[in-house]
């Protein structure tokens, strides 16, 4: 019995040190070395303080603002360890209420706004994290944004196809904007 579990035993050993230490240990370095940003989660600072990432949404809800894609976490929003869909299907009541309600909650903010609303701005991603939104969405609010900050909604609009990246790879996916990013230059404008 000794002869089957020796070898056994030393094999689990010399695998969980190369797979549980040494494994991580070097892609950690590598990363650490190729990416920094990234492999310390794309931590946007400024005047040394920390004001999130790029890969985080965040809420915003004053009126100067961009308002991110809702959240799906609970109970509080934009929350990392609660990261995912809310699961509820299309034809469910509790979905509906919650579009109709973000849907008033926009009208309400904007109401000279007459446009048809982004899906985006009233359903939450897979990840309930997105840090961004679509141009559509983001030209949704310019008017709102615009008249909050005593800008013209020709400025903001500028600001907002400055912010504007394509899809990933350039073919994968729509253009959008960073929220944060966007509110961030934002509040750089004089």
């Amino acid at each position: 019995m000794k002869s089957i579990f020796r070898p056994a035993l030393t094999l689990l050993l010399v695998l969980t040190v190369i797979t549980g230490v040494i494994y991580p240990l070097v892609v950690t370095g590598i990363a650490q070395v190729a990416f920094p940003a990234q492999a310390n989660g794309s931590l946007i600072k400024r005047h040394g303080r920390l004001i999130g990432s790029r890969l985080i949404g965040q809420p915003f809800s004053a009126p100067r603002y961009f308002w991110s894609r809702p959240s799906a976490s609970s109970p509080q929003p934009y929350n990392g360890l609660d990261s995912g869909g809310s699961n509820l299907g299309p034809l469910n009541p509790a979905l509906i209420a919650a579009v109709k309600a973000r849907i008033a909650a926009l009208r309400a903010a904007d109401p000279g706004n007459h446009a048809p609303i982004p899906v985006d701005l009233v359903t939450a991603s897979g990840s309930g994290l997105d840090p961004d939104i679509s141009l559509a969405a983001a030209y949704y609010q310019a008017g709102r944004v615009a008249r909050a900050r005593g800008l013209s909604v020709a400025e903001v609009r500028e600001l907002i196809a400055a912010h504007a990246r394509g899809g990933e790879l350039g073919v994968l996916g729509d253009p959008r904007v960073n929220v944060l990013e966007l509110n961030l230059a934002l509040d750089t404008m004089k």
